[in-house]
């Protein structure tokens, strides 16, 4: 039997899973076996807001360890890599997407509209607590930090002090939970953070074997939707820190030609939006094209928000400099 590929994993329930799920999918396809190489980062020793912490938290010390030669492969999850380019690493495989959305966890089965002025909501995202306030409906944002099961005790354990959690539907539905979800919301009311829901699968660049190996797992629509999205963000130069969210979905276009012999062109749909931090400033784009230039829409999208302010919303009151849009993980 051929020698186990080490992945490199944070310790927590919702990294162990994701890692999981692709180490048995890359068994399946290729026959290597692999085990799990568990990696303690800073994010992981600290209880600070991540946005203070900085970009890469949950990630750099993953990267070390690749490069060193501990762990031959890292999964992450998408939204916590830092846009610039770690040298000697290679994104190998976006596998497919799970759904990006946000989630409510509300008490007594609530929806976000059925709670009441006042109600207490806890989430780990700047993104999130500007759009919350945006929805003028008088909720009590909190910021939380922890795991998810950490998060859902805050509104269903026996000591339970919040009316409610948002939280990324992925990561509920990687860990099997998502029989707590009480809302999934629509984008128009909660615009995706770039690259939610998505994971990315890296090794060292100069692996070859590896990065085929690995390729094998790339979901072409969801690498094309994750690249729109972080382009965008990285354009704007907001690292992860200001309220900046993203939603790319890619289509099958109409047939061009005619008859059955015409060729089906997928189209990219990429929203963006940047909101004030209390909500009451946010600007609104979308715009299409070929996943082939899925970067280049994403640029485009954001030189367009910075015509029209956006650079004013980033600005001082919206964080301290470049960052995280998470207080916590993905999770």
């Amino acid at each position: 039997m051929s020698t186990p590929l080490r992945l490199g994993t944070r310790g927590s329930k919702l990294a162990l899973a994701q890692s999981g799920q692709v180490a048995e999918a890359l068994t399946a396809r290729t026959g290597r076996p692999v085990e799990l190489v568990e990696v303690v980062t800073a994010g992981d020793r600290s209880n600070a807001p991540v946005h203070r912490l900085g970009v890469g938290v949950f990630v750099s010390a993953l990267r070390d360890a690749l490069v060193a030669g501990e762990i031959d492969f890292a999964v992450h999850s998408y939204k916590d890599l830092p846009t610039a380019a770690a040298a000697g690493l290679h994104i190998a495989a976006v596998p497919p997407r799970q759904d990006p959305r946000d989630a409510l966890v509300a008490r007594d089965g609530k929806t976000l509209a059925e709670l009441a002025p006042g109600a207490s909501v806890g989430t780990g995202a700047l993104r999130r607590i500007a759009q919350l306030h945006a929805l003028g409906l008088q909720l009590s944002v909190t910021p939380i930090r922890g795991n998810i099961d950490t998060r859902l005790a805050r509104v269903l354990g026996p000591e339970a002090d919040l009316d409610a959690v948002v939280l990324a539907r992925a990561g509920l539905a990687r860990i099997g939970q998502v029989d707590v979800i009480t809302e999934t919301l629509d984008p128009m009311l909660m615009l995706p953070a770039p690259a939610q829901g998505a994971l990315a699968v890296e090794c060292r660049v100069d692996d070859q074997e590896l990065v085929e190996l690995l390729g094998t797992l790339d979901h072409a629509p969801s690498r094309a939707a994750i690249t729109a999205e972080r382009a965008m963000l990285a354009t704007l130069e907001a690292g992860c820190s200001a309220p900046v969210a993203a939603y790319a979905v890619v289509a099958e276009g109409e047939p061009t030609g005619s008859g059955a012999e015409g060729d089906v062109v997928q189209e990219i749909y990429l929203r963006g939006a940047v909101i004030s931090p209390d909500g009451t400033r946010d600007i609104r784009l979308s715009r299409t094209g070929t996943p082939a230039d899925a970067a280049e829409i994403g640029k485009a999208l954001a030189t367009e928000l910075l015509d029209l302010g956006a650079d004013s919303i980033l600005g001082p009151q919206g964080h301290d400099g470049p960052g995280t849009q998470q207080f916590g993980s993905t999770e």
